[in-house]
């Protein structure tokens, strides 16, 4: 998959449940618009709490205020819900549906994205099929585990040079940079990309 480097890659926060859902939708599509506004190139929902029924809602606006523009929006785990609702594809772990397999039930332009922990884990993804992987945890993020560093990140970026591989964890506005400088396509963040006034710094920045 051609990707226009760098890679801006929001995640929402998982917060949204079927109790609070019409705060947080409201919350989930703002920021969404505001990544449209300022072509951030993905949009993951990430919101696991979610009945299918509200998440499959939650999609279709969601891909209805991204119609026409250069950002995609991907589903976490539920591909069937992505397809669904007109989403560009969908985003795995390490535990969910094998790439391979989701690659032979969706359609070939249905974006297939997974998180990777390790250098085999990233392999494995790019031989799978996979269009990008996001790899972290970077930097030091509450409940993720040991940091892996930038320099790890570069390994496994020049190890499957033909893969788009996105850095993850602890990554704001003071670091991104060295992220992109260890050979990332891009970078993902929950925290500094949910902010409108912040996301939009960060883009300006890095796309001087």
């Amino acid at each position: 998959m051609n990707l226009d480097r760098p890679v801006i890659y929001l995640i929402t926060k998982g917060e949204a449940t079927d109790t609070n859902f019409d705060a947080a939708r409201k919350q989930i599509l703002d920021i969404t618009a505001a990544a449209v506004e300022v072509n951030i190139p993905f949009v993951q929902l990430r919101e696991k709490q979610l009945s299918g029924r509200l998440l499959f809602e939650l999609t279709m606006a969601a891909v209805d205020i991204a119609r026409g523009s250069r950002t995609r929006i991907l589903v976490n785990d539920r591909a069937d819900i992505a397809s669904a609702a007109g989403a560009s594809g969908v985003h795995l772990t390490e535990r969910s549906l094998p790439v391979d397999v989701i690659r032979r039930i969706f359609p070939t332009n249905f974006v297939v994205g997974v998180s990777t922990h390790s250098l085999d884990s990233t392999r494995r993804a790019f031989g799978d099929g996979a269009d990008y992987a996001v790899f972290g945890p970077i930097f030091e993020t509450p409940g993720k585990g040991p940091a892996c560093g930038t320099a790890e990140l570069r390994n496994v970026c020049n190890a499957v040079p033909d893969l788009p591989v996105i850095g993850i964890g602890g990554i704001d506005k003071t670091n991104c940079a060295a992220v992109l400088d260890a050979g990332a396509a891009g970078f993902a963040a929950i925290r500094s990309l949910n902010e409108a006034n912040e996301m939009r710094l960060i883009a300006r920045a890095i796309r001087r």
